[in-house]
């Protein structure tokens, strides 16, 4: 109820309703029922304010109660056939997500000067709603939209149309969900993992983009576009970046690592990558160059077998292995570690085209834990034995069954046609490969022969070695 002082002194009641006027963006009230003077009324009531508010409240209740509605079914009910009308409510909680870091109001806020007969938020939550729950094609996801209760008012052509737009405002977007989730939640950038895959397209030819490539990663001989990760410590991702499909693993870093470095105020980072990224123009990158700003590290793993022979001499040595209480590593300790911090030469491309050796100092970790190393040679032993088998019995594989024990056998032809395996050209020509004596073993009572890949925190990991750059020792 509304009470109003006039010009003349008298006190007026009405009752009002409140509104959102959609045109101007705001709440209005409208008079919904028009009262008269205090001073008249009061010949009628002894109270007339107190009187009309609880009128007010009446009304308010009773419209109130026409709007609950009370819907009566027959659990013999059955449906016509062909007709769905199952809902999804699980996608209320990544929507939650989705507006709590403002990826509304940016896309909103971003569109509002464009020409698009859709509305491009609308577009984004069906694709990532469906992407979440059921990942499948956007052609998919717009015939599936009616198992929500958002209003999906676009077309198929309105979703094909708005991916240029999201491509368009990529970078700004990920900054802006980075702010958000920084913001809210916190991450952690002291530490950022990078890696690149690829993606395989159903098109018959290449074009700029989309490239035909050596090593597709779904053994798909079909052109790719390669896309650049990076996430935090905590496995958040950052920055991403796409890149023609011919392009290599270790030219995407700089382009990806320096986008990280000047738009998201990561301060010092360390970055996580495999070797055939972290190459010595990477390293001189992550360095500063010649510039002395030696803020940023690296880790990194590589093969035993690929180092120096100081490298090798420095991992066979006993000497300097510890076990996890620190103590000196025996025969009977469980995971073994030791570390140096040494000089080693890379190799730098200079803007002339040339190569220039330059000398860093890393810091080199190695270990070794049995219960990895026991599974190891559990799962090489299989694949011997069943190389073993290929070599004794040929006609009973293919090109497909041999994988893997394939690798021990040399000389090994298929059949274009079939895939089976050649039995005239099956010879076993690399029977050292097979010895189950190792030839450089890591440890020599460990019967190991070859190191592993990077550990992750859940594993106990056999020998291995990687650098940390700019590490106190």
């Amino acid at each position: 109820m509304n009470v109003s002082n006039r010009k003349n002194g008298r006190v007026y009641l009405s009752i009002e309703k409140r509104y959102w006027d959609s045109d101007a963006k705001k709440s209005r009230n409208k008079t919904v029922k028009s009262i008269g003077y205090v001073d008249e009324l009061i010949k009628d009531y002894p109270d007339p304010i107190a009187h009309f508010k609880e009128l007010a409240r009446k009304m308010t209740e009773e419209e109130e109660a026409t709007k609950c509605h009370t819907l009566t079914f027959s659990t013999d009910e059955e449906l016509p056939l062909g007709v769905s009308a199952r809902k999804n409510f699980g996608y209320v909680a990544p929507l939650k997500v989705y507006h709590s870091l403002g990826l509304h109001s940016f896309l909103n806020n971003r569109s509002r000067y464009e020409n698009f007969e859709f509305n491009v938020n609308s577009i984004m939550i069906l694709l990532v709603v469906s992407r979440l729950l059921d990942p499948s094609s956007k052609k998919k996801a717009y015939e599936n939209k009616g198992k929500f209760f958002e209003r999906f008012d676009f077309s198929i052509d309105g979703v094909y149309r708005s991916l240029s737009y999201f491509a368009k405002v990529s970078k700004e977007l990920q900054q802006h969900m980075y702010k958000s989730i920084s913001s809210r939640y916190g991450s952690d950038t002291t530490t950022v993992y990078y890696d690149v895959t690829n993606y395989y397209f159903e098109i018959d030819q290449a074009d700029e983009l989309r490239k035909y490539t050596g090593k597709p990663k779904q053994n798909r001989k079909k052109p790719v576009v390669q896309m650049g990760l990076a996430m935090d410590a905590d496995g958040l991702p950052i920055h991403f970046e796409t890149f023609p499909g011919n392009m290599l693993d270790k030219q995407t870093f700089r382009s990806v690592i320096g986008e990280v470095r000047r738009k998201y105020s990561t301060g010092r980072i360390v970055v996580v990558a495999d070797m055939g990224i972290i190459t010595g123009d990477n390293i001189y990158y992550l360095k500063g160059g010649d510039r002395g700003k030696n803020q940023n590290g690296y880790v990194f793993s590589f093969s035993v077998r690929g180092g120096t022979d100081d490298f090798k001499s420095y991992v066979l040595d006993q000497d300097g292995y510890t076990g996890y209480d620190g103590s000196p590593a025996t025969q009977e300790t469980d995971f073994k570690i030791k570390s140096r911090v040494t000089a080693r030469e890379i190799k730098v491309s200079m803007k002339d085209g040339s190569k220039k050796t330059k000398i860093i100092y890393e810091k080199q970790v190695v270990f070794w834990g049995k219960k990895y190393h026991d599974r190891a040679r559990a799962q090489r032993g299989e694949t011997v034995k069943k190389a073993l088998d290929l070599i004794a019995s040929p006609a009973k594989y293919n090109k497909a069954t041999s994988y893997g024990a394939a690798a021990y056998v040399g000389n090994i032809e298929y059949d274009k046609q079939t895939g089976e395996v050649c039995l005239a050209s099956l010879k076993y020509s690399k029977r050292q490969k097979i010895n189950p004596a190792p030839q450089f073993p890591l440890f020599p009572d460990s019967g190991m022969r070859e190191p592993i890949a990077l550990p992750t925190k859940n594993q106990q990991m056999a020998m291995v070695n990687y650098t940390i750059n700019n590490c106190t020792s």
